[in-house]
């Protein structure tokens, strides 16, 4: 028999829920609207730009950006055609690595101040220094649970 979930665990269910519905759209609106980028786009470009030398194997890039392989390669494709990344394999290195080019690099300076404002906007100035410490704590705790148990199923 199911046991359903309590007041308060609906509460929380609800609230997560509801973050993961509208705040991807908001982001990538703004992004949209203001770089002509998606927020998954903005977020592969502007991990790439954080690594050192601005290359990041694929597969890590796509654990890192939370995707599957098959839609990172997907959006570096479309980021190649736009002169913002390449592809590139070295010799006698295991696998392709995503290298963002200079315009790539322009690009995530460029859509990061309206992407900072767009994430203070949505989420960060509703919450005080302690609340903030919290989600970072309650987000982590969550992430880690859910890299846990999708590790067991084999997703």
């Amino acid at each position: 028999m199911t046991q359903w979930l309590d007041p308060v665990e609906q509460r929380a269910w609800q609230a997560i829920v509801t973050l993961m519905a509208r705040i991807p759209g908001a982001l990538d609106t703004r992004l949209q609207r203001e770089a002509g980028l998606t927020h998954f786009e903005f977020r592969v470009l502007s991990l790439l730009s954080e690594e050192a030398g601005h290359r990041l194997q694929l597969s890590d890039l796509a654990h890192k950006a939370n995707a599957s392989l098959s839609r990172l390669s997907h959006v570096v494709s479309k980021l190649e055609r736009l002169g913002w990344a390449r592809r590139d394999s070295t010799a006698g290195r295991r696998g392709v690595h995503a290298v963002l080019t200079d315009a790539g690099f322009e690009k995530v300076l460029a859509a990061a101040p309206g992407y900072v404002d767009a994430v203070r906007r949505l989420v960060l100035d509703g919450l005080d220094d302690e609340q903030t410490a919290q989600l970072a704590e309650l987000g982590e705790a969550l992430s880690a649970r859910l890299h846990s148990v999708l590790a067991e199923d084999g997703d």
